[in-house]
């Protein structure tokens, strides 16, 4: 019972930070202007993170337990300093993206943090990780197109 407990909390803070990652890329999508490839990128992320939470939810719900449905505080405190940030610093596609790849460092480290608790069931663990994988591709992928950006 404890150790079900324990494993709907986890899956329900990682339901949250998708939700974060979602606000994030459409807050992401509404600051590009005419750029075609990335509003592509950040709706495919959009749609991804979606996916990855249904999947955490479905688990949730066949632990006996309701999803979360919100998202973290820390993630709303974030998304308010960027916002304040961008109204100083403008919305460069560079800084776009930095503040994109800060929220796909978050993810993975709640990922990475989540597998690491003992108590989590093995095919618990593997839904994960395959997630994990999903998620490291998504932050490479952000990380390259911050990369070939101007400053």
């Amino acid at each position: 019972m404890e150790n079900t407990k324990e494993t709907v909390g986890i899956l329900n803070d990682l339901i949250e930070i998708n939700n974060d990652r979602i606000k994030g890329f459409e807050n992401a999508l509404k600051d590009v202007e005419d750029d075609a490839e990335l509003k592509a990128t950040f709706t495919e992320k959009i749609g991804e993170s979606h996916h990855l939470k249904m999947q955490l939810a479905k688990e949730v719900e066949a632990l006996g337990q309701d999803a979360e449905t919100g998202t973290s505080v820390s993630g709303t405190l974030h998304r308010t300093w960027l916002d304040v940030r961008a109204k100083f610093t403008g919305h460069s596609e560079h800084t776009i993206l930095e503040d994109c790849e800060f929220g796909e460092d978050a993810i993975l480290k709640a990922y990475k943090s989540a597998l690491e608790e003992e108590h989590l069931p093995a095919y618990v663990r593997d839904i994960l990780n395959d997630q994990l994988v999903v998620l490291q591709a998504a932050h490479d992928e952000i990380k390259a197109l911050r990369d070939s950006t101007v400053n």
